[in-house]
C-alpha cells in the first residue's frame, strides 16, 4: 500500500497560482507522500507536452510514483452518434497522455444527469451506451497496459450498485473502479457498506471525508446537499463523520494493497489539511 495525494487536494493553491503542478509534486514528496495522482483542473495536458515532461521529470527527481490520471467525460451529453464518437476519441487522447505519463491507471467519468433525470429507468436506458464507450476505451488502453476506471461521483453513477452494474456489463479485466470512500455519502449510502460492496473491483482508492448534517439542520454557507437533501462539507480525512477506522479495517482485510490517494476539498488551508490527512491515513492503515 502506498499513500499519496491527488493534485485536486491542492487546488486552492493551484488556482491562486501559489503552486505549479511540479511544486505540488515536490510538496507531496516533502510530506512523505509516495505517489501523486494527476487531476488536470484549470489546465490541460492534451496540448501541453512540456508540462507532461515536467511532471514526469519532477516525480522522478523526488522519487515518487505517478499513480493515476483522472479526467472528465460524459457519454450521455450527446444526442447523435457522431458527437458520442467525438467524446470517445477525446478520452482516447487522454489515454495517450496517460501513456506518456507512464501511469498504468486512468480514471474517466462516464455520465452526468440532473438529479430529477437520474432514475433507475434512465440509468438502464443509458447503460448500453455507457458500456459501449467504456469497452472501446478500455480495449484501446489495454494495448498500453493501462487499466481504466469509473469513479463513484456525479450523483447519477455514484451508488455502489450502479458502479457494479456498469463494471459487470462492461466485462473488461482492465476496467475497474476508482473507489472514493467519501463520495458514497453524496447519494446517502453508508460508506462502510459501500466500500464492502466495491473494494473487490477497485484499481485505486480515494481517501476522502465529509462532515454530515441531516436535511432539517441547514448549516449555512460552505455546505452542499446530498441526493436526498442532507448536508455535506469536505473534511480533513479523520476529522469528519465517516467511520474511517472501520473503513480502513475493511480495506486492509480485503487484501487491497494498491495506491490510496488522499482527496481534500474542505475549507481549511489545503497544504495543512493534506499533510494531516496523509498522516491520518497512514495511522488508520497501521491500526486497522
Amino acid at each position: 500500500m502506498k499513500v499519496g495525494l491527488s493534485t485536486y487536494s491542492l487546488q486552492q493553491a493551484l488556482d491562486k497560482k501559489e503552486m505549479t503542478v511540479p511544486d505540488a509534486i515536490r510538496f507531496i514528496a516533502g510530506q512523505g507522500g509516495e505517489h501523486v495522482e494527476i487531476v488536470p483542473i484549470g489546465y490541460s495536458l492534451i496540448d501541453n507536452p512540456e508540462l507532461v515532461d515536467q511532471i514526469v521529470q519532477t516525480a522522478k527527481e523526488v522519487g515518487i510514483d505517478i499513480s493515476n490520471y483522472a479526467i472528465g467525460a460524459n457519454f450521455v451529453a450527446h444526442d447523435n452518434p457522431e458527437a458520442l464518437e467525438s467524446e470517445i476519441q477525446a478520452v482516447k487522447q487522454h489515454v495517450d497522455v496517460a501513456r506518456t505519463l507512464g501511469v498504468t491507471k486512468m480514471r474517466h467519468d462516464v455520465a452526468f444527469r440532473p438529479a430529477h433525470e437520474g432514475t433507475v429507468a434512465q440509468f438502464e436506458a443509458d447503460l448500453p451506451l455507457l458500456v459501449e464507450a467504456c469497452r472501446t476505451i478500455a480495449d484501446y488502453a489495454a494495448d498500453f497496459g493501462i487499466t481504466t476506471s469509473v469513479e463513484n461521483h456525479g450523483y447519477y453513477v455514484q451508488s455502489s450498485e450502479r458502479i457494479r452494474r456498469l463494471l459487470h456489463e462492461t466485462a473488461r479485466d482492465n476496467f475497474k473502479t476508482t473507489l472514493d470512500i467519501g463520495n458514497f455519502l453524496c447519494v446517502d449510502e453508508d460508506p462502510v457498506s459501500a466500500v464492502k460492496n466495491n473494494i473487490p473491483y477497485a484499481s485505486m482508492v480515494h481517501a476522502k471525508d465529509f462532515y454530515f448534517r441531516p436535511s432539517y439542520r441547514n448549516p449555512g454557507a460552505g455546505w452542499f446537499q446530498t441526493a436526498h437533501g442532507n448536508y455535506l462539507r469536505g473534511a480533513i480525512v479523520g476529522h469528519g463523520d465517516i467511520d474511517m477506522f472501520e473503513v480502513f479495517r475493511v480495506l486492509k482485510q480485503s487484501g487491497y494493497d494498491g495506491y490510496i490517494s488522499v482527496e481534500f476539498e474542505g475549507m481549511e488551508d489545503c497544504r495543512t489539511a493534506s499533510k494531516i490527512a496523509m498522516d491520518n491515513v497512514r495511522r488508520f492503515w497501521q491500526e486497522a
